[in-house]
């Protein structure tokens, strides 16, 4: 069944920006988080880019929460093996942005980082992953709690909740039934589509906003470029790897395996040029460096 609805990637771009979609977008957050995210205001960072050649399809959406949290929520569609230092980095980067020079540690913010990957990041059996720090005594393996009076000013109770929390939402990993509002959320992210059965927090006010009939000419045009462009890179991205697989059993070796790869990424590239797209966007598809992929073009292309 073909969705009516935008994908949550492009909306999240473009739409859910907007102060009166914001209810989509705490109820995913409420929903994972297991409590009521209220979305006060949309940050802009230097890691927010509307052009695809940026980032590479990666979304950011930096937002402040009620309690003066930063919220920053990450889409990729594409395989990145650095993508957990990525993770790291971005929420590195808003916690410099958002301390004003010369105030008080305190004043850092806790930072919960949202992570939605189309890809298998990482190695598990699970769809949703949590990551958080805790500091744990080596010897007597008891944790290290605030003081009564950090307690109070910080309203945490561990010291390990003063720091970042991490959430991986490995999306194409999700193949059971929906059965908990998180579920009907990941079933939603992976097929776009949304039963009317639902009982997830946001998910009827997505179902709204979210169609592909509220999208103006230009949006449209838009988004079905982007469409296109998923297809396009997921197809060359699966050739890539079939045919570096298949030149590596071949030659029965690890540098037969990293010939046949090398080979197909040439491949790659090239039918990705021909077909128009740019150079920080092949990079991307194929994992090489910018100057490797014009080193590329110059000996085939030119």
């Amino acid at each position: 069944m073909k969705s009516n609805l935008i994908r949550f990637d492009w909306a999240a771009k473009r739409l859910l920006r907007q102060k009166s979609n914001f209810v989509v977008l705490e109820g995913l957050l409420s929903t994972l988080l297991e409590e009521d995210i209220h979305i006060v205001r949309m940050l802009e960072s230097e890691g927010n880019k509307e052009e695809i050649d940026d980032k590479f399809n990666r979304v950011d959406m930096l937002a402040e929460n009620s309690n003066g949290e930063l919220v920053i929520v990450e889409i990729q569609n594409n395989r990145e093996l650095d993508y957990f230092h990525r993770m790291i980095y971005g929420v590195s980067k808003a916690i410099t942005e958002y301390i004003k020079e010369g105030e008080e540690y305190s004043k850092t913010k806790k930072i919960y980082s949202v992570n939605i990957v189309y890809f298998d990041l990482g190695q598990g059996d699970d769809y949703i992953y949590h990551g958080r720090t805790e500091f744990m005594g080596i010897h007597k393996r008891d944790v290290l709690k605030l003081s009564q009076r950090q307690q109070e000013q910080f309203t945490r109770k561990k010291a390990g909740d003063l720091f970042p929390e991490y959430y991986v939402l490995r999306v194409d990993e999700f193949n059971e039934k929906a059965v908990t509002p998180l579920d009907e959320w990941i079933s939603f992210l992976k097929t776009g589509e949304i039963p009317e059965n639902v009982n997830a927090k946001g998910l009827n006010e997505a179902r709204e906003c979210l169609q592909k009939d509220r999208l103006n000419e230009s949006e449209r045009a838009a988004y079905d470029a982007h469409m296109e462009a998923l297809r396009y890179q997921r197809s060359v991205i699966k050739t890539s790897m079939i045919e570096g697989r298949a030149e590596g059993r071949a030659e029965g070796l690890a540098e037969g395996r990293a010939e046949g790869m090398m080979e197909g990424k040439i491949e790659v590239v090239i039918a990705s040029a021909k077909a128009g797209l740019s150079v920080e966007i092949i990079a991307g598809i194929t994992g090489l460096t910018i100057g490797k992929v014009q080193e590329i073009f110059k000996q085939h292309l030119e």
